[in-house]
């Protein structure tokens, strides 16, 4: 079998029966900006570099969860940067619940990243661009 021409991520969704906490989180705490809200269809679109990360209203959406859907774990975003103590100190000020930053492998390699954790308690991988303990 040939594989698939996978070129990255595209988008996660994301359900939350707190919408305005969970807009604030990505879109003024983490900075991602609004790229397109269907408010009827309680459905906010949020730029993620190349990838949008889609949050849904659960008092809107209406859709069933999928049967592995409790099986989420975390997502991954990647910082344009090196510098981990200044992105510690960054969450800080902006009030977002952390660990410490660590070496773990993603798609770009080998690097530090830090765990954040969004208002729904969903873990949020932030991982340093180019960044590495070794």
């Amino acid at each position: 079998m040939t594989s698939l021409p996978i070129r990255g991520l595209d988008h996660v969704v994301l359900r939350t029966g707190q919408l305005d906490e969970v807009l604030a989180f990505y879109r003024d705490k983490l900075g991602c900006p609004m790229e397109r809200a269907l408010t009827d269809l309680g459905l906010y679109q949020l730029r993620a570099g190349a990838a949008l990360i889609d949050v849904v209203d659960t008092a809107v959406w209406k859709a069933d969860a999928g049967p592995g859907e409790s099986l989420y774990d975390h997502f991954c975003i990647q910082i344009g940067s090196d510098d981990a103590a200044a992105l510690v100190a960054e969450l800080d000020r902006r009030g977002i619940p952390h660990g410490d930053p660590a070496e773990r492998y993603g798609a770009t390699g080998g690097g530090l990243s830090v765990y954040a954790t969004d208002p729904d308690g969903r873990t949020v991988e932030l991982k340093l661009v180019g960044a590495s303990s070794t």
